[in-house]
């Protein structure tokens, strides 16, 4: 369909007019998705639709395998002896509630095509204060992400958790590798806070001063959590036949995390039970002035104190206190929601707030490393985004050997590496910033030292063509060929699409996509909904914002984050038209250019913004880029880096501007 008619036809009306066509050139394999169908379509369709084109296109062995817990489908990415493959992964970010549930993630997948062969869902355990994602509270699966649409369908899916592992095996059955968020932190008052109460720091306040923020707090909280147990009861009816140390020490594994959970909470499906165990803990902790002590980012990451004159007031009365730094730099942040785990001892009873690292909580390493495997086993998981992996607490920097116990996040990726899932993969959360800005010494460094196969960097925050973003992707593409991670050509984060990104989204978004697909060496990521992204010249409503259902916000006194319904999808077609042009494009030429090492015929540099590369062991196509807002490309220096060769053009973008234009060129014989 050409542009033209495309102005005169809405991509609903294609659709209605053409989906069978869609749909059986996928399900017979035509395609490796179906074309021309739009997300907001997608995630409409009928469950027994979705699981006749799944059949058709699989086969009902397929989804047999899918739907038997002790078979399952084979990860495509399985066969890999290590995790280097995740350093040319196309990836797309998934928030599941913007999509409501588990099954939906198939339909929206149906959108995906092989070029996009990995799919990263956002954190998926119960969350806790305000909603969010990233407060967990629990290692148990959110089950606001069930589908009773799929479980009517098919009543042997009655469960959140048999749900994913089903959404998983088809994922991999499309083709997909998937991953899941690794948080090293929690609820200020998670269910893991009060049942391992010495895997995290405590505070001893009175109003609004902290009167003891010792090592050792830890004592104090267990023996008010005992007495609460001994006058209420445990949560399952069992008797106490048990001392507080057993109960509560590592040292001494009597009793299994379930156990332990059921006792102090109560049986994983009493998910209000749970609940009003856990808030009646947290009011007998803080009337007695205990709490853990907030989360904090970037350096001095230590050395806190209370403003007195700054608090909420929660709907229980309890009063929550703004803490800040003693010190504050550039980047410092306390996220007063949430709790990051003691990995480490502290100095002198932790009198001056200094770590020891020499000296690490072995015991919550352990627990951290055993959680998150036991979820990458039960739902056989290929990869994790770890969370704030920019966290580097060394006041000295990178240590020149890291050791085992450098990094939680690394610790977890070798954990399950050595239980013999030699493809477990590492996609790290850092910015690819300036040295001591958001982590003590050089990111880079540390990026090795935590062994992360790729990392999301920074492209997504700066205007296409602007001296910063010039000057971010000539570095990534310095480090894509120095370091042992490799950066991300990021096009929009999963967690990041709130109205301050708007003006990186209003121009150019078709050359984002374009050299996140055809710069195949450099891995790239892009939320859902970046697809039909409106253009929002004028700030959007909170519900198209997939960042704003990273929280659950209910009060209308919170405008910039409150929702009030489900997400709305944007209704850019025409950049979707344009996407969908693009491909189709690299349906046809994936199997020649997939992975392929990138030859530079013109390479960036922050003044030039024209870049010409074909592949170093297949030149057979030329991919053109002109990052310049201002200028059209250069043919006499195209026809100069390409050597005068007589070059057959396939796709362009100059119908849409020739200044940004994307074409691509195949070498005449």
């Amino acid at each position: 369909m050409t542009t033209d008619t495309y102005t005169q036809t809405s991509m609903f009306d294609l659709w209605r007019q053409n989906h069978y066509l869609y749909k059986d050139k996928y399900t017979s394999h035509q395609t490796s998705y179906i074309e021309n169908l739009l997300p907001e379509i997608a995630v409409q369709l009928n469950v027994y639709d979705i699981i006749d084109i799944l059949q058709r296109r699989f086969g009902n062995d397929i989804i047999q395998r899918a739907l038997d817990p002790s078979r399952g489908i084979e990860s495509p990415v399985s066969y890999h002896q290590d995790s280097q493959w995740l350093k040319k992964s196309n990836m797309v970010g998934i928030n599941v509630r913007t999509i409501n549930n588990f099954f939906n993630v198939v339909k929206y997948a149906l959108t995906i095509p092989k070029s996009q062969d990995s799919i990263h869902l956002l954190p998926i355990w119960e969350p806790g204060v305000v909603g969010s994602l990233y407060g967990m509270t629990t290692f148990n699966i959110n089950p606001e992400f069930y589908s009773q649409e799929l479980a009517t369908a098919i009543p042997s899916l009655d469960s959140v958790e048999k749900q994913l592992k089903f959404v998983v095996n088809i994922l991999h059955a499309m083709g997909k590798s998937v991953g899941m968020d690794v948080i090293p932190h929690t609820d200020r008052f998670s269910e893991m806070v009060i049942a391992y109460p010495r895997f995290f720091e405590w505070v001893r306040r009175v109003g609004g001063r902290i009167t003891s923020n010792s090592e050792t707090i830890y004592r104090e909280v267990e023996e008010i959590i005992w007495h609460y147990l001994v006058r209420n009861g445990t949560a399952n009816g069992t008797p106490i036949s048990y001392s507080k140390n057993t109960l509560f020490s590592p040292e001494i594994p009597i009793l299994s995390d379930e156990q332990r959970l059921e006792i102090i909470f109560g049986y994983k499906n009493d998910f209000q039970g749970r609940l009003r165990r856990r808030i009646e803990l947290m009011h007998e902790l803080i009337y007695q002035g205990y709490e853990t002590l907030p989360m904090t980012m970037a350096p001095p990451y230590r050395g806190l104190h209370i403003n007195p004159e700054e608090f909420v007031i929660d709907e229980n009365g309890n009063r929550w206190y703004t803490y800040e730094f003693d010190e504050p730099q550039a980047m410092s942040r306390v996220f007063g929601p949430l709790a990051r785990y003691k990995f480490f001892h502290s100095k002198d009873d932790n009198a001056n707030w200094i770590l020891d690292f020499e000296n690490p909580n072995k015991y919550a390493w352990e627990y951290f490393c055993q959680k998150v495997y036991e979820c990458q086993k039960t739902y056989n998981l290929d990869f994790m985004r770890g969370d704030m992996a920019h966290v580097q607490p060394r006041p000295d920097g990178v240590p020149a050997r890291p050791d085992e116990y450098y990094d939680p996040l690394m610790a977890v990726k070798h954990y399950v590496q050595k239980q013999g899932v030699k493809h477990f993969a590492f996609f790290a959360e850092t910015f690819l910033v300036d040295p001591d800005f958001m982590g003590y010494g050089d990111e880079n460094d540390h990026l090795e030292a935590i062994d992360a196969d790729s990392t999301l960097g920074d492209l997504q925050s700066s205007v296409v063509g602007s001296p910063e973003f010039m000057q971010k992707f000539v570095k990534y593409n310095q480090l894509l060929r120095t370091r042992k991670f490799a950066p991300n050509f990021t096009v929009m984060t999963a967690d990041k699409d709130d109205p301050r990104f708007d003006e990186f989204y209003r121009t150019a978004n078709y050359l984002r996509l374009f050299v996140s697909l055809f710069l195949t060496d450099m891995p790239s990521y892009v939320g859902l909904g970046f697809e039909t992204r409106n253009m929002h010249l004028e700030r959007g409503k909170n519900e198209e914002y997939t960042k704003l259902y990273v929280f659950a916000i209910r009060d209308d006194n919170d405008r910039d984050k409150v929702t009030h319904g489900p997400f709305i999808w944007g209704k850019n077609h025409y950049q979707f038209h344009l996407f969908q042009q693009m491909h189709q494009l690299a349906e046809n030429i994936w199997e020649e250019i997939k992975g392929r090492s990138v030859k530079w015929l013109l390479e960036p540099t922050e003044e030039q913004k024209l870049m010409i590369w074909t592949l170093q062991d297949n030149p057979k196509y030329v991919f053109v880029v002109n990052f310049d807002p201002y200028n059209g490309i250069d043919e006499n220096l195209l026809r100069e880096k390409t050597f005068n060769h007589p070059l057959n053009q396939i796709f362009t973008t100059g119908h849409y501007s020739q200044q940004h234009e994307c074409r691509v060129y195949r070498l005449n014989d």
